[in-house]
Order: structure tokens, then sequence, then C-alpha cells
């Protein structure tokens, strides 16, 4: 009996070290980009306006790089994305127990230079969070489009960046209210 007790504290133990550890891989996801950070950026803006059928709009690209370069502390790039879904956000903002979770909208996705040299883009894995928030079901349909955010056509031209200001919270915001 005294063994079956270890074993299962240990196991427990074992479980949750393997779980700290790989927080950050399950709840972040990092792709590289074949192209430089604005067109990475541009292409995904567009990507997200071809979804506008699934209730996507963009809110605001921020620019936190160039705000920490005011501060006089050189960066590499760094662009977030934000774009909203009314289509999803709606049945969280209507129920008052999943209305907390208004504080992961917009939806943020970010692109950025590493020193190798290379473009990155960074997403949450919304499906992983939805599940932990009890929200899976809407969660599930964010992760697929956002997969989608992120499929280049290679064989269209960038696009040029839009540089629409965010809205809503934060230094430097627009005065738009038109993002969710």
């Amino acid at each position: 009996m005294l063994k079956a007790v270890v074993g299962f504290i240990a196991g427990v133990i074992f479980v949750g070290v393997v779980g700290f550890n790989m927080a950050d891989t399950m709840m972040l996801r990092e792709v590289e980009s074949p192209y430089g950070v604005e067109e990475t950026a541009a292409r995904i803006q567009r990507n997200i306006q071809g979804l506008s059928d699934n209730g996507w709009a963009l809110s605001g690209l921020r620019n936190p790089a160039k705000a920490v370069a005011n501060a006089g502390v050189n960066v590499p790039p760094v662009l977030l994305i934000e774009a909203c879904s009314t289509k999803y956000s709606a049945p969280m903002l209507k129920d008052d127990d999943s209305r907390i979770l208004s504080i992961l909208m917009p939806c943020t996705i970010t692109v950025y230079k590493k020193d190798d040299g290379k473009t990155y883009i960074g997403l949450m894995n919304s499906g992983l969070m939805g599940k932990m928030f009890g929200v899976g079901d809407i969660m599930a349909k964010v992760q697929e489009d956002q997969y989608k955010f992120v499929q280049f056509d290679d064989s269209k031209p960038a696009p040029p960046l839009i540089r629409q200001r965010a809205g809503g919270g934060g230094a430097g915001g627009g005065q738009s209210d038109d993002g969710c």
C-alpha cells in the first residue's frame, strides 16, 4: 500500500514538473516567417481581412519596439497585430462567467526579429486557453482561424502594411472605438 501511495505522489510530482517546464511551449506557438517583419505583418493583416465572413476585422497595429527606442533602448523590431471577431467575442461577452476573458481581446499576433536575424510569428494557443477557461468550442474556432492568418500565398505580392493605430487602452492608441 505504501508503495502505491509513494508511486502516486511521485507520479503527480513528475507530471507537475513536466507540465510546468512545458507550459510556455504549450501556451504559445512560434512560427518562423520567410519574410521580414513588416512584410510578414502585412501578409497577416491581409489574411485577417480575408476572414471577414468569420467576423474578423483589424483592431490596430502596435510597435512596442519604437516605444522602447524612444526611451533610449534599442531592441530588434516587434509589431503587434490586433484583430477581433465579433462572431467569436459576442457569445463570450454576453455571458457573465466568461466576460472576464475580454482581457484576451483583441486577439494579438506578434511579429518580431530575433538576434539570429530571422523573423518569427508568435501566437497564443487559443484552443488550449479556451479549454482551460470553459470556452473551448469558441476558442477552437479562433485557433483554426489563427492558423489561416499565418498561411502565406507566395504567388501574391506583398500588400502594404496597414498602419492603423490601436484603439482603446495603452499609450499612443488611436481614438477609434471599433475594436473589441
